[in-house]
């Protein structure tokens, strides 16, 4: 999985929707998003359009060693834009990289596609962690940016994501301060 800071060779496939939150710093504020790991396969297709209907932003992954998982790219990105925020972020990620040797889908293959459509564009390797932390970076800062210029309201109860401050070093140590000791 693209999110989970540790690879786990024998992980199943998804059935409908996995869920996780993630706090990213970005501008010297705590940015929490809510990630949706939806079910590629044809079968959960309706179950997984209600988790990402009110999405902000998209991750589009397909497979580098696999044709047939970047010929589903351009299904899954039209059903995005049918079914998502009018102005989600979309991010087209060919995975795998690890597996060099094997690849079928050139890195300028992926980069034109993703050019072509509009969307940012990675290649990352979940097994080894490359890129990954750059996709949510650049992906959580694009949508601060969008916060910011008031292009996304935070008031939308489900689009995923949240800002905070950090807080200073006298705010934390009053907040210890409050903590009850047990026992």
């Amino acid at each position: 999985m693209l999110f989970r800071s540790k690879f786990n060779p024998s992980h199943e496939i998804t059935i409908g929707c996995e869920f996780m939150a993630k706090n990213i710093e970005i501008k010297n504020r705590i940015v929490r998003i809510q990630i949706w790991d939806t079910a590629g396969q044809e079968a959960f297709r309706s179950i997984t359009r209600t988790y990402y209907k009110s999405s902000t932003c998209a991750f589009i992954v397909y497979d580098i060693t696999d044709k047939k998982s970047f010929e589903n790219v351009l299904t899954w990105l039209n059903e995005c834009r049918d079914m998502c925020y009018k102005d989600i972020l979309i991010c087209l990620i060919g995975n795998k990289i690890d597996l060099e040797s094997k690849r079928v889908i050139s890195y300028e293959e992926g980069k034109n596609f993703a050019e072509e459509n509009n969307l940012l564009f990675f290649e990352t390797s979940a097994k080894n962690g490359n890129n990954i932390k750059e996709v949510f970076n650049e992906s959580a800062s694009i949508l601060v940016d969008k916060i910011e210029n008031g292009q996304l309201k935070l008031d939308m109860a489900s689009n995923g994501i949240q800002i905070g401050n950090f807080p200073d070093s006298e705010q934390n140590e009053r907040l210890n301060k409050k903590k009850k000791k047990c026992c």
